[in-house]
C-alpha cells in the first residue's frame, strides 16, 4: 500500500510541472522581431535570445515579486551592459525594462507571446 501511495504522489508531482509554471515562461517576440525564451533557472528566470544577430545571449534575470511583477537585472546584448531591471506582465504582453542613474533615465520593451 505504501509503495501504490508512494507512486500515485509522484505521478501527481510529475503532471502537476506544467501546470505549475510561471507565466512569464515561453517564446516571445521582441520589439525588434527576434524570439527570444524565457526560462526558469534556480529561483529566478532567465532571459536568452532564441534568433536574430546576438541569438544565444542571455539578456535577463528576474524574479517574480508578486501579482505580475518582476524585478532583476536586463543586458543589452550590444554592448554587454548590465542594469537593474524591472518586468510586468499583463495577458499575453510582457514589459520590461532597464535603468540607469538611480531609474532617471530609463529604456523599455514591450514583447509579445508567440
Amino acid at each position: 500500500m505504501f509503495r501504490n501511495t508512494l507512486l500515485l504522489a509522484a505521478l501527481l508531482a510529475v503532471s502537476a510541472g506544467p501546470a505549475l509554471a510561471d507565466p512569464i515562461e515561453g517564446r516571445w517576440k521582441t520589439r525588434s522581431g527576434n524570439t527570444a525564451e524565457i526560462a526558469a533557472c534556480g529561483q529566478a528566470f532567465c532571459i536568452t535570445l532564441r534568433s536574430g544577430p546576438h541569438a544565444g545571449k542571455a539578456v535577463g534575470r528576474f524574479e517574480a515579486q508578486g501579482d505580475g511583477s518582476y524585478s532583476g537585472t536586463v543586458t543589452d546584448p550590444k554592448n554587454g551592459k548590465t542594469y537593474k531591471g524591472k518586468g510586468s506582465l499583463e495577458g499575453d504582453v510582457f514589459t520590461m525594462g532597464g535603468c540607469v542613474l538611480g531609474g532617471l533615465i530609463c529604456r523599455n520593451e514591450r514583447w509579445s507571446r508567440l
